[in-house]
């Protein structure tokens, strides 16, 4: 039976220093906002979880002991506010390598919601990232607790006058932004970047090509850039936020607006 531990929670420092997911990475996480009481989208965080621990080979918790707790949690919010979700293959000592009898210990961060209105309404200033994204078919897609990328991104990022960046692979293809992923219009046509070497597959992202069938994974360049005409990021708390400005060229909104009213999120 997996432990579900509260961070506030008396013992939750002592336990947590012996966290595989703390020592080496070795974790599984998810964010999500609550609203009025209830996880969005919690069914498609579930399927994520789901997917990853057995990829990773964890030893899986009791999913419906594991929802329902999360719900209990949620419904004592009385404002809206962010869950995160860390699964940590349980407790481990020295060495990498892992008890295969090692029960899983769940984690429960609690934060206010941030307010996106006045970012999303004036558009996203973006450019591109200097940092390259290393490929791991083994992890892409993940959202595993091996973030020093994205901590570095992050770095990055502060040093401009900008709201986000384009990341790139080291063969020069767009994978995502620094935390969300992306979307961008070609032709006439919507597309996202595939997933399979690199990056994180966003519940967002799942969200919106469930409801927008005719969106399409297709690889795209550096190069391809200056082809775009719109361009949106999203994820679990931001949603859909256009991009206003793409490394300097102001793009128009209005198609991402259009298909924003299209998609509940």
């Amino acid at each position: 039976m997996a432990d579900f531990i509260l961070i506030n929670s008396p013992n939750s420092t002592a336990v947590a220093g012996g966290c595989r997911a703390l020592q080496y990475g070795d974790g599984l996480f998810t964010t999500m906002r609550v609203s009025q009481g209830q996880i969005a989208l919690w069914s498609l965080h579930l399927a994520r979880l789901q997917h990853s621990a057995r990829r990773l080979g964890f030893v899986e918790p009791d999913w419906q002991q594991l929802s329902a707790w999360l719900q209990v949690q949620a419904r004592q919010m009385t404002a809206d506010c962010v869950f995160k979700l860390l699964i940590s293959r349980g407790i481990g000592g020295r060495g990498y390598a892992a008890d295969p009898k090692a029960e899983v210990s769940c984690y429960l961060y609690q934060a206010p919601m941030p307010d996106y209105h006045a970012l999303k309404a004036a558009g996203l200033k973006v450019g591109l990232a200097k940092l390259r994204l290393a490929a791991q078919p083994a992890l892409a897609g993940l959202k595993h607790c091996n973030r020093l990328e994205q901590v570095l991104l992050k770095q990055e990022l502060a040093g401009t006058a900008l709201d986000d960046l384009v990341v790139a692979d080291s063969n020069d293809l767009v994978i995502e932004g620094s935390a969300a992923n992306l979307f961008y219009q070609l032709h006439g046509q919507w597309y996202t970047p595939p997933l399979d070497k690199c990056g994180v597959a966003g519940v967002m992202r799942s969200h919106i090509m469930q409801q927008q069938p005719q969106i399409t994974e297709r690889p795209l360049a550096l190069h391809e850039l200056p082809l775009l005409s719109a361009m949106f990021f999203s994820n679990a708390l931001l949603g859909i936020a256009a991009v206003r400005e793409l490394d300097g060229r102001p793009l128009p909104m209005a198609a991402v607006h259009s298909l924003q009213q299209q998609v509940l999120c």
